[in-house]
């Protein structure tokens, strides 16, 4: 009896293990510019439900991301907040030129927290000079474009020289937002994905017209070596898709036209 309960434990744990191993081959590990954060979480649980892959996201700076995969960090897909990043990689033969794709152009806005009596919409620009905002919250514009574009909108309204001095930076811009959420700023300029995401969406902001910086555009790219490159393609393709740009333009991202399939 004893040997056949031996046996029946072994067996199940042989089984365990198929699972298990079989369940690794199905993930995909995806490095995101921090500005997707709460799109790619639905992104990612719709791939999921369909494909039964699961997608590992880590969240950051783009230009940090693209450091680290020149380093080897073991990522199977880029999301690039900054098109420019994963067509370097994509030159440098690390990344698979093939499956590049602008998968959308992001947009900034100026934040203030909802108890804030500040009228952000009526003042716009001038609410950065206000005495009542003495911290404004961007993300670094040396290694995140959210950041570069917040820096150029400001230059192009003529206020950064007289506001610069009241900056402080996250390391990306979720962090960025997040100062100000929490009030370790007064105002941020931030992604307009994050502004109309459950969590801050209370708040009031003024969104800053495209002209005013270089556009934001956004894509995508499976990197050589991935362990799962299979489904980081199919992943790449679902993103592309109608229902993927549903969620995309929600979130406030402006869409590439849509590709044939």
């Amino acid at each position: 009896m004893r040997m056949r309960k031996q046996v029946s434990l072994a067996a199940v744990l042989a089984l365990l293990f198929c699972i298990s191993t079989s369940a690794q081959e199905h993930v995909i590990k995806v490095a995101a510019a921090a500005d997707l954060k709460f799109a790619m979480t639905e992104l990612a649980q719709k791939f999921q439900q369909k494909t039964g892959t699961r997608v590992d996201t880590t969240y950051g700076s783009s230009g940090n991301f693209f450091s680290q995969i020149q380093n080897g960090a073991p990522f199977d897909v880029f999301f690039s907040a900054d098109i420019d990043y994963p067509v370097k990689l994509a030159a440098a033969g690390t990344a698979d030129a093939t499956t590049l794709c602008k998968y959308a152009t992001g947009r900034i806005v100026i934040w203030l927290p909802p108890e804030t009596p500040l009228d952000v919409s009526r003042d716009t620009w001038k609410v950065l000079s206000n005495p009542a905002v003495r911290k404004i919250a961007i993300a670094n514009p040396q290694h995140a474009p959210y950041g570069r574009a917040a820096v150029a909108a400001m230059q192009k309204a003529d206020v950064y020289e007289s506001v610069k001095a009241k900056l402080v930076f996250g390391e990306n811009i979720s962090q960025a937002a997040q100062f100000v959420q929490s009030g370790s700023a007064d105002a941020g300029i931030i992604a307009l994905s994050l502004a109309v995401s459950p969590a801050m969406k209370a708040g009031k902001y003024w969104l800053i017209p495209a002209e005013m910086h270089p556009p934001i555009e956004q894509a995508a790219i499976v990197l050589r070596g991935a362990k799962s490159e299979n489904d980081a393609r199919a992943f790449l393709d679902f993103v592309q898709g109608s229902e993927a740009r549903q969620i995309l333009a929600r979130y406030g991202f402006q869409l590439p036209a849509a590709t044939a399939k």
